[in-house]
Formats: structure tokens, C-alpha cells, sequence
């Protein structure tokens, strides 16, 4: 089912940095879905790799604007950044939100997408990010390393787009 690699990130700091090397794979057109349980790293993923497209604005969840567009400083493609939480209908709704950008020429980075935006188009990468240790229900949630789990992600690509690609890469 596509290209993927599973990789094991030990902290917030590695998935920045597993963002910033998405980013070197992507170009405009891409499409990302991003999966995982609240707080498992999305964000701070799209963080990295929006630093590594070299895009304006500070990355934060969009979860209230339902999607943000962060222009790109280096002439590369801007970096639309959706959250489909609250996207019922999915693709028609993203439509709806008439975006000041042309999705085909930006990368579109959606989290809570599965099910959603599959439709946007046949090449996707679909990162997948989970805790490694499993279990999140007995943990403290005012335990301040929680954020310090180790992550599993896996990274598939879809599509001719990403037929014989290297994820590899993305091991650093």
C-alpha cells in the first residue's frame, strides 16, 4: 500500500526536526494528512516543517480558524495548514473556505483529515503518529514530561506521486 518507513521520535525538538525534513520531499501540490490522538505532535510536526518551507507566521493548531495560510519567504510554496476537526462535509467545505490561495501551487497539511480530504487528491503522504509505549488513559495529564513519550510515525505515500520515493530520508 505505497511507499512508507516507520521511525521512532524521541521528543518535540526530533519532530520539529522530522518536519523540517518532510519539508525537503514536498513541493506544491502536495498533499499531507496528519493522524494522531490530541496532543501526539501534529502541530509540532507542521511547525518543522513549516520552518523547512521557509513560510511566514508562527505555526500553531488552527483549530479555531479551521484553516491559515502561511505565505512562503523564500519564493517556495505557501504552506496551508487545515484542520478538518470540525469539517463535516470534507471537501466541499474545504472549497468553502475560500482560501486566498491556490491549493494546487501550496502544501496542504491537514490534521483530523482520515476520512475527510482523501479526495483532494490521489498523491498523498499520510503521516500517522502515535505514542510508541501505547496507553495514554493511566497517564497524569498534569505530568509535564507526557510530552516527552516517545512518538511511532509512520509516513506513507499514495499515489504515482510518491511511487519510489525515499522516505528514508526522513530517518535523518
Amino acid at each position: 500500500m505505497g511507499t512508507h518507513t516507520t521511525l521512532t521520535v524521541g521528543s518535540p525538538e526530533l519532530m520539529s526536526g522530522l518536519g523540517r525534513r518532510l519539508a525537503a520531499l514536498l513541493r506544491a501540490g502536495d498533499l499531507v494528512l496528519l493522524s494522531g490522538e490530541l496532543g501526539a505532535g501534529k502541530t509540532t510536526l507542521t511547525r518543522g516543517l513549516g520552518a523547512g518551507l521557509g513560510v511566514r507566521g508562527a505555526v500553531t493548531s488552527p483549530t479555531f480558524v479551521i484553516a491559515r495560510v502561511h505565505p512562503s519567504l523564500v519564493g517556495g510554496p505557501a504552506l496551508v495548514h487545515v484542520d478538518a476537526y470540525r469539517l463535516g462535509g470534507g471537501l466541499d467545505e474545504m472549497e468553502d473556505l475560500d482560501l486566498d490561495v491556490s491549493l494546487p501551487e501550496s502544501v496542504v497539511v491537514v490534521e483530523w483529515g482520515e476520512g475527510k480530504v482523501e479526495g483532494l487528491s490521489e498523491n498523498r503522504l499520510e503521516v500517522r503518529i502515535e505514542r510508541a509505549l501505547g496507553g495514554a488513559a493511566e497517564e497524569d495529564p498534569d505530568q509535564e514530561d507526557a510530552d516527552a513519550d516517545p512518538r511511532r510515525v509512520t509516513v506513507t505515500g499514495l499515489g504515482p506521486r510518491w511511487d519510489g520515493a525515499d522516505l528514508a530520508v526522513l530517518e535523518g
